[in-house]
């Protein structure tokens, strides 16, 4: 034992250089390498830019005790527990410890970690007593007479398992001898401790940068098969981590005091880092193989190949912790993957249809994420994902939806329809397309359906239908987009009204189909929800006075005839027109139903009247009573009704202006109807007939046969409304008279006896009213009274803003009208209501404008 001046004198006189070549040599006991590359994968450095830790003194991977003593330079140890903030080093506080191992790499979401297992790091700490590392960041003053030899000492941690029971020595006996580990270890922080730190350091960079020198020959070779350089590279590069991590264990002391305290120099970590990437990996042929072996790699997994996927991981993030992952491999990468996606959607647009090219797209674009999860390094995620959307889906919209967007909605196929919209979706621009096209096909479709007038039996059937499986498309692909919506209602408003005034009409007859008795819906609901689908398409018509005129028609003969299926309906309806378009809209239809309530109270007070009377008759009437200005409006008819019925009309007429005097009715034989009984051979029936059916039935009392002439002589019917009438009692299904010569047409001539065999299953039999038939001639007065009306109120808006404007240009009255009129009307058609009203003094031209307007009071 040499006393610490002794000591001192020998390493001054040149120890330095016979200790340090041991200090340097690197190279693990058997135990220790066999410990070492015991199993985990190969361990990683820490990445580049992301302030990656030096994870010397510690087994890649591993989870060591925290090191003692100052911090590396690129941060914690993987695994290692966190330091006191009151320790030297770089970081500084309590931080979790990262390294080549994984912990900065696996650490980010998604990321598996990489390195070796604890064992593994466990072992390449040293398997030894004394290979270890400190395990608290406090130093402790050794006892005995160490204390004299040196001012600390770093305590060891807990050695990897042993093999032997570990004993504890007996009192008196010599402790064992330290492990090499130990006495390098010791050595180096005497170097330090004697200001040969500088020279200490120079040499052990030397040595390493010599080692790794030496590596690069075998990759030098041509004859190496790419996977089989990927290989050794993968081999040399997990060397040289395990090999950094053994050297950095060993000159701790040095790393956490010198090279920690000059900042101009790398930690031992990064000096190893620096070496591996300026001598290996930036030599030029190298790289590029690595490069093409990697891309190779990656080119036959995409084509469908097994490749191996650990070796691709080790090998990236061995770029990436060598800082030239973006410059080396992933400029490179994208650009072939440009060109591979580019060539591949080109030559599947040709080959494949639609919904088999969208399938491979998601299927693309699956690959390509599970690949940069696997082993790409995740900044390349946003540009790989991009250069995949836009070569197989931004280069070719239109053509996918030029090719496929009408046959997938003509056919109704909802799964291909949201992939279609999810994956234009990620597209710039993909969904302005996709609606363009949407707006086009809704267009084209509905306006096939409007506007072809053999169609016009089931247009508002197929608008219905068309409209509900636009609204299923719109909820279950495009995820109720409100563009798509809004787009869908002007496209709908768009064709709908290309044929003037014959929409709202076959809305309004579709709804009365529904409304009257007899219907075929099942139920209160079901009918509900067909109203609330019509209304749907009466908001998108603008000739909503064409719907109000036909409306109330057809609503006239549902309350008149007592054919409507249920008055709840017809009040639910009103009140969703009212809703719609305002009180001034439905005032009329309303005022009908308050008739028809006030004419059963008048009913009920004229029967008690007419059984007060003597002479009440065989006949029960029943009158409504009708407001002309709420109901529409019919023209008179005169007809001979028999002596009993005109007893009766005068009756009633005493009776009313009796109660209600300055009235004036006005009988309308066309809406009369009668239910007569009959006697046959076969028994009694009962016949629900119109006043025309009726007044010819009654004829054959009196006879039991009579001709055309004859039959319109008495009845004084109308030629055209009694050959309908009569071909309801002949040639129907209800054959109650027989016509001579047969035919299904009423001609001049034709002579017309009662059937006396007549048979019927049913007591109480209805004979269709033909006289309520819509004819042609109803349905043009019914237009021309629109029109008429529409005319009218030209001339109010006209005049009401000329009142308040007192003087106006032509433009900006007729700009004024349209905002005001809620039809659709010409500008040709204003210009003549205009010049009608300037004839009527209602208004005059300017003299020197011809285009100004005056009001004249």
């Amino acid at each position: 034992m040499k006393c610490p001046a002794a000591r001192s004198r020998a390493l001054r006189r040149g120890d330095v250089s016979a200790r340090a070549p041991r200090a340097l040599e690197v190279v693990p006991s058997p135990a220790w390498g066999c410990r070492a590359l015991g199993r985990g994968a190969p361990p990683r450095a820490p990445r580049a830019g992301r302030g990656g830790p030096d994870p010397s003194g510690r087994g890649p991977g591993a989870r060591p005790r925290a090191l003692g003593g100052p911090r590396p330079a690129g941060g914690a140890v993987p695994g290692a527990r966190p330091e006191p903030s009151g320790e030297a080093g770089r970081g500084g506080g309590w931080a979790r410890a990262r390294g080549p191992g994984g912990a900065g790499r696996a650490g980010r979401p998604g990321r598996r970690p990489r390195g070796p297992g604890r064992a593994a790091a466990a072992a390449a700490l040293g398997a030894g007593r004394g290979a270890a590392v400190p395990a608290q960041p406090w130093r402790t003053r050794p006892r005995g007479r160490a204390a004299s030899r040196r001012s600390w000492a770093a305590p060891t941690a807990s050695p990897s398992p042993r093999p032997w029971p570990r004993r504890p020595p007996s009192r008196g006996a010599r402790a064992a001898p330290r492990s090499w580990s130990s006495r390098t270890s010791e050595a180096v922080e005497n170097l330090c401790s004697h200001k040969v730190s500088p020279m200490l350091y120079k040499q052990l960079r030397q040595a390493c940068e010599d080692h790794v020198q030496a590596q690069i020959l075998p990759f030098r070779e041509d004859s190496l098969d790419s996977v089989v350089f990927l290989k050794k590279m993968n081999a040399c590069w997990q060397d040289h981590c395990r090999q950094m991590i053994m050297i950095r264990s060993i000159f701790l002391f040095l790393d956490r005091t010198y090279v920690l305290q000059n900042s101009t120099l790398p930690s031992i970590w990064d000096m190893g880092l620096e070496l591996f990437r300026t001598h290996i990996i930036s030599d030029k042929m190298v790289q590029s193989k690595t490069i093409d072996g990697i891309l190779l790699l990656i080119e036959h997994e995409r084509s469908g190949e097994a490749v191996d996927r650990s070796l691709l991981r080790s090998l990236l993030g061995m770029l990436s912790d060598l800082q030239v992952y973006k410059d080396s491999f992933e400029l490179k990468f994208l650009e072939e993957t440009n060109c591979l996606y580019a060539a591949e959607g080109q030559r599947l647009m040709q080959e494949r249809e639609v919904p088999e090219y969208l399938n491979h797209v998601s299927k693309r674009l699956e690959e390509e994420g599970d690949r940069v999860i696997t082993y790409l390094d995740h900044s390349t995620q946003k540009p790989l994902i991009a250069c995949v959307e836009k070569q197989l889906l931004g280069e070719h919209l239109t053509a996918i939806l030029q090719k496929g967007l009408d046959h997938l909605l003509d056919e109704n196929r909802v799964p291909d329809l949201a992939q279609m919209y999810q994956l234009f979706s990620r597209v710039r621009g993909g969904q302005q397309a996709l609606l363009q096209h949407w707006s086009e096909y809704i267009k084209t479709f509905g306006t096939a359906i409007v506007i072809n007038p053999e169609k016009d039996k089931d247009m508002v059937q197929d608008l219905l239908d068309f409209k509900d499986k636009v609204d299923h498309v719109i909820e279950v692909c495009f995820q109720k987009n409100e563009r798509f919506v809004n787009l869908m209602k002007e496209s709908f408003e768009t064709f709908i009204n290309k044929r003037p005034n014959k929409p709202a009409e076959l809305i309004a007859k579709h709804v009365d189909s529904k409304l009257r008795a007899g219907n075929k819906e099942a139920t209160d609901e079901e009918l509900e929800r067909t109203l609330d689908k019509i209304m749907i398409l009466f908001r998108f018509i603008h000739g909503k006075d064409v719907f109000e005129a036909f409306y109330k028609k057809d609503l006239a003969k549902r309350l008149l005839v007592g054919k409507s299926a249920s008055v709840d309906a017809e009040k639910s309806m009103l009140s969703k027109l009212k809703h719609e378009c305002g009180a001034a809209f439905t005032s009329k239809l309303e005022g009908m139903f308050k008739d028809m309530e006030l004419s059963k109270d008048i009913m009920v007070h004229f029967k008690q009247h007419m059984q007060n009377q003597s002479d009440s008759g065989p006949i029960d009437l029943t009158v409504n009573i009708l407001t002309m200005g709420y109901w529409p409006t019919y023209t008179p008819m005169e007809v001979h009704l028999t002596p009993e019925m005109i007893k009766l009309q005068e009756v009633f007429k005493a009776f009313y202006l009796g109660k209600h005097s300055g009235r004036k009715l006005q009988w309308q034989t066309t809406l009369g109807h009668a239910v007569l009984k009959a006697e046959f051979k076969e028994g009694k029936k009962e016949f629900q007939v119109s006043l025309f059916q009726t007044l010819v039935l009654l004829m054959f009392n009196e006879g039991d046969g009579f001709s055309f002439e004859e039959i319109k002589m008495a009845t004084g019917i109308e030629d055209g409304e009694l050959r309908r009438t009569l071909q309801s009692l002949a040639c129907g299904k209800a054959r109650v008279l027989i016509k001579s010569p047969k035919g299904k047409e009423v001609e001049d001539g034709d002579k017309f006896i009662f059937n006396g065999e007549f048979k019927h299953k049913l007591f109480r039999i209805k004979i269709n009213q033909i006289q309520m038939k819509e004819t042609v001639e109803e349905q043009v007065s019914t237009t021309e009274r629109v029109f008429q009306d529409r005319q009218y109120q030209i001339d109010a808006a006209i005049v009401r803003i000329m009142k308040m404007r007192k003087t106006l240009g032509h433009n900006l009255l007729v700009s004024e009208l349209y905002n005001q009129l809620k039809f659709p009307v010409k500008p040709g058609d204003l210009k003549k209501r205009i010049e009608s009203l300037i004839d009527r003094d209602y208004m005059e031209r300017d003299r020197d404008n011809p285009n100004q307007y005056h009001y004249v009071a």
